[in-house]
Parts: structure tokens; C-alpha cells; sequence
């Protein structure tokens, strides 16, 4: 079973935050499996495993600062995923390379994107169950 059914945050700036991370989903190999347009887009595997970015308003107060790690399937897409998030107005929170303090062969890559969460991108051979 998997840990998530969905997550989602609340951005300030829909057309912006969608632009940010249809860029970076579509790096790391991920889809929109939903979307109602200008509320709501969710990017995964299907609705059942998947992020979701939505509008903020009175009601759907804005997301505070959150970390969000998400599964490359390969270094490269970790360095792919840097590269178009500072293109793409992120800021730098940790550029690619190993993390061995967290455990031998993780590779990721973090930033800050334009609603102020850390996001990061991440490939661990024991993360996608190779171990």
C-alpha cells in the first residue's frame, strides 16, 4: 500500500504555480491526472497517487511552508528537475549531488519554488524498491 493517497497545497498564484510544476512533474516522468480548471491540478500516477496543486481563497486558506520529496527515476531527471526549477523562477536550496547522511546512494536536489515550499527531487535505488 502506498503511503499517500493525495497531497495537496494551496498556492497564491495558480497560473504561475501550474506553469512551475507542470515543468517539473513532466521531468520526473509524472502526468496531470486531474484538473478543474483554475482550482485544482493534480499530478501523479493516477487519482489515487498523486499531488495536487490548488487555488488558495478565503475558504482554502494559502499552505504554509512545506518539504515535498518526490521519486526521480534517475540522477539525471534529479539534475533535469534543478535545472528547469531555477528556470522557472525557483531559488537554489541545495543543488544535486549525493546525501549520504541520509543514506548511501541518495541523490537529490532541492529548491525553493515560487510559493516559498522546499521541493525536492529525489532518486535512491531503495526508494523505487530496488534494494
Amino acid at each position: 500500500m502506498k503511503l499517500f493517497n493525495h497531497v495537496q497545497i494551496k498556492v497564491k498564484d495558480f497560473k504561475t504555480s501550474r506553469t512551475f510544476y507542470d515543468s517539473l512533474m513532466s521531468v520526473l516522468g509524472y502526468k496531470r491526472v486531474l484538473e478543474i480548471e483554475n482550482i485544482v491540478i493534480g499530478y501523479g500516477t493516477s487519482l489515487h497517487d498523486m499531488f495536487e496543486i490548488r487555488q488558495a481563497t478565503k475558504k482554502a486558506i494559502l499552505s504554509e511552508s512545506v518539504h515535498l520529496a518526490f521519486n526521480a527515476p534517475n540522477k539525471a531527471s534529479v539534475n533535469d528537475f534543478y535545472r528547469i526549477a531555477l528556470e522557472n523562477g525557483a531559488t537554489c536550496n541545495g543543488k544535486p549531488g549525493l546525501r549520504p547522511e541520509y543514506e548511501e546512494g541518495y541523490y537529490a536536489a532541492f529548491v525553493i519554488d515560487p510559493n516559498g515550499h522546499n521541493i525536492e527531487a529525489v532518486f535512491s535505488k531503495n526508494s523505487l524498491g530496488e534494494q
